[in-house]
């Protein structure tokens, strides 16, 4: 995602020709954009975006679970007295 960032970035310098970006090669300006494409697409071959996915999914699971156990007065507090 930063890349995307750094992209408008020196996308919005170069368009308003703000400092030494404004004379910049496009090519130079808009790679950024090029490596969040090649970033996204190694991640998504490689299975990182769903591993990460996943962990999430398991972390959500878990608290879902722990506030149940809450709820019914067998959670965390209640199995150490």
């Amino acid at each position: 995602m930063w890349l995307i960032g750094i992209g408008v970035v020196l996308l919005l310098l170069k368009l308003t020709a703000f400092g030494p970006v404004g004379e910049w090669s496009w090519w130079l300006v808009l790679a950024p954009f090029g490596l969040a494409v090649l970033w996204w697409a190694w991640a998504d071959s490689s299975g990182l975006t769903q591993k990460r996915a996943m962990r999430r999914m398991e972390e959500k699971k878990e608290a879902r679970r722990e506030k149940a156990l809450e709820a019914l007065g067998q959670g965390e507090k209640q199995r150490r007295r």
